[in-house]
């Protein structure tokens, strides 16, 4: 079950019964039909993701880092960045290093603790998210086009709950 579940060649039950009979396992070949397809889904989008963000100038990271400064009143620390975007604060500071060559972010000393720093938001950073916007947030609304209102209500509820259920991949 190594295909990209696009234009027919995703792996299908038949594959995945016969993937669990040949190891003699004791699972439903249905869930993990469907992990594997949401596994390849999800690399999928996230190949197209970066494609999109690069029409930008950015990546998906630097795009998140951008996005969430913006909501968060434009200044945060990076530590505080890390935490909320589910990264290391060496990933961070990577996409801080590239954001602020770029003039899209500064930082200066955190008030709250003289040792640290905060990221902050400039004006072309918010400008750049301004213009790419449109653009932006059209091509996400296409992307979920094909699915109404109720299946896109139903699809987060299951999206929370598989996210949720994705812990079991690292559990010891």
């Amino acid at each position: 079950m190594t295909s990209d579940g696009i234009d027919g060649e995703a792996p299908t039950l038949d594959q995945a019964r016969r993937q669990v009979e040949h190891y003699g396992l004791e699972v439903d070949p249905q869930a993990v039909l469907v992990a594997v397809r949401l596994i390849s889904a999800g690399a999928r989008v996230g190949r197209m993701t970066e494609v999109h963000f690069a029409r930008f100038g950015l990546s998906t990271g630097r795009y998140r880092v951008l996005a969430d400064l913006e909501d968060h009143g434009g200044e945060k620390s990076p530590s505080r960045l890390a935490a909320d975007l589910g990264v290391s604060r060496a990933t961070v500071t990577g996409l801080l290093d590239g954001l602020e060559r770029e003039g899209l972010i500064a930082r200066r000393p955190s008030v709250e603790d003289g040792r640290g720093t905060v990221a902050i938001l400039t004006a072309r950073g918010a400008q750049l998210l301004r213009d790419m916007a449109p653009e932006h947030f059209g091509r996400l609304e296409a992307m979920v086009g094909g699915l109404s209102v109720e299946e896109r209500t139903v699809f987060l509820e299951l999206l929370a709950r598989v996210v949720r259920g994705s812990a079991a991949l690292v559990a010891d």
